[in-house]
């Protein structure tokens, strides 16, 4: 078989892999273990080398499932060597079985990885077209795990903490795994006294009704706004529809100092009222914008023959426009609730009275020395796992209306 250009590419596509996976296993094995695992690079580079070496041996159509164990192994094996035995730069008799399932998950890794990058790469000769698909493979399986590791990684960690106890985070910080045997009441203590000692049901509720409130209020004022710039005609309409997300030039941090004066002469200042005025206020040009979008994508004829059998326009709206929108509407509902759900700064300004914190504005009070780290941790999980839950079993709903507006007919 002759080797070429393509050769050389896999082995540098497969050597990158290598690397990748070599640093997410130890990463992955501190925080399982508590062990100082670092892994030496060039153990990591030519163990994915040697892996699409092996894939490439053989041209694409006779890659069968026992050259793919082939690669596995060959990755295994010069992983060890390279490594002296120590992949981690730890002795392999220290928590052997999760640095065997680290060592197999950088084999599995790198050679599942090159064999999707080289699929149809041949070792040989390699055209300029074959070459870009490699190159745009191997960097959209970059990019994805790069964006999966500080997405999952973070959260990881924020969930891992609360679990612990001050004793066990001030003997091994980097230690994330969890010891089950200590009993459900020692491993959720952090959650039951947040809700116990630190009145974080009180912020639940809050923050729920606030963010209810301001997709009401936001939708009262954005559906007739956005219905009359997509279908009516009135001076000033154009300008009105190019000047609908201006405000978000205008930096948050600028509006605050000026709100906070008028708030606290109004007596708004540390109210719930205050911020139902200031969350639509922010949230409802981009609910406009959103669903003028959705409107005129709706078929004009529908709403013209409401009108032909004797309906008013607000007949219209409510009886035909409205029942064709929900997608859009569900989308909109959804994002305004997830901006009011997660705001902070205004919260932060704006309120001093513990008993009506939001959940962002209580999670920052446990922010001191005073209160264990696990607790913050634990009111970061409440803050965020309500609103993912939210968001992943309604995200149909936000594609769907945010895709909807974008053609027409």
């Amino acid at each position: 078989m002759v080797f070429g250009r393509g050769f050389l590419f896999g082995m540098l596509s497969g050597a990158l892999w290598g690397l990748i996976a070599h640093v997410l296993a130890g990463i992955a094995l501190s925080l399982l273990t508590g062990l100082p695992a670092t892994p030496p690079l060039l153990a990591g580079l030519l163990a994915g080398a040697a892996s699409a070496a092996v894939l490439m041996s053989r041209p694409p159509h006779e890659r069968a499932p026992t050259l793919v164990l082939t690669a596995f192994f060959a990755a295994v094996i010069v992983l060890l060597a390279v490594a002296l035995a120590e992949p981690f730069s730890v002795p392999l008799s220290a928590a052997p079985v999760w640095q065997a399932i680290a060592i197999a998950f950088v084999a599995f890794g790198v050679t599942g990885a090159s064999r999707a990058c080289l699929a149809d790469v041949p070792a040989g000769s390699l055209s300029r077209y074959k070459a870009e698909v490699l190159l745009v493979r191997v960097f959209k399986g970059v990019g994805f795990v790069f964006f999966t590791v500080i997405v999952v990684l973070p959260f990881y960690v924020m969930v891992m903490t609360s679990l612990k106890n001050q004793q066990q985070l001030l003997l091994n910080p980097l230690d994330l795994s969890i010891d089950v045997s200590q009993g459900l009441g020692t491993l959720f203590r952090s959650y039951v006294d947040l809700f116990t000692e630190f009145d974080f049901g009180r912020y639940l509720l809050i923050s729920t009704i606030v963010s209810i409130c301001t997709v009401i209020i936001t939708l009262l004022f954005s559906i007739p706004g956005a219905y009359a710039i997509a279908r009516l005609r009135f001076p000033g309409q154009a300008f009105l529809n190019r000047s609908i997300l201006m405000i978000y030039m205008v930096p948050a941090i600028v509006l605050v100092i000026p709100l906070y004066s008028v708030f606290s002469q109004l007596g708004l200042r540390n109210t719930l009222l205050g911020l139902l005025i200031v969350y639509p206020a922010t949230t409802v040009p981009v609910a406009l914008y959103m669903l003028q979008g959705y409107f005129r994508g709706l078929p004009p004829e529908l709403e013209e023959a409401g009108l032909m059998d004797g309906l008013k326009r607000l007949g219209v709206i409510r009886k035909i426009t409205l029942p064709l929108s929900l997608p859009a509407l569900a989308s909109v509902a959804l994002y305004v609730f997830m901006i009011a759900w997660n705001e902070f700064l205004f919260a932060f300004m704006f309120l001093d009275d513990p008993a009506i914190f939001t959940l962002a504005r209580g999670v920052v009070a446990l922010d001191s020395s005073e209160v264990p780290r696990q607790n913050l941790m634990a009111g970061a999980v409440v803050a965020t796992v309500p609103i993912l839950v939210i968001f992943l079993w309604f995200e149909r709903f936000l594609v769907q209306g945010l895709t909807a507006g974008s053609v027409k007919g």
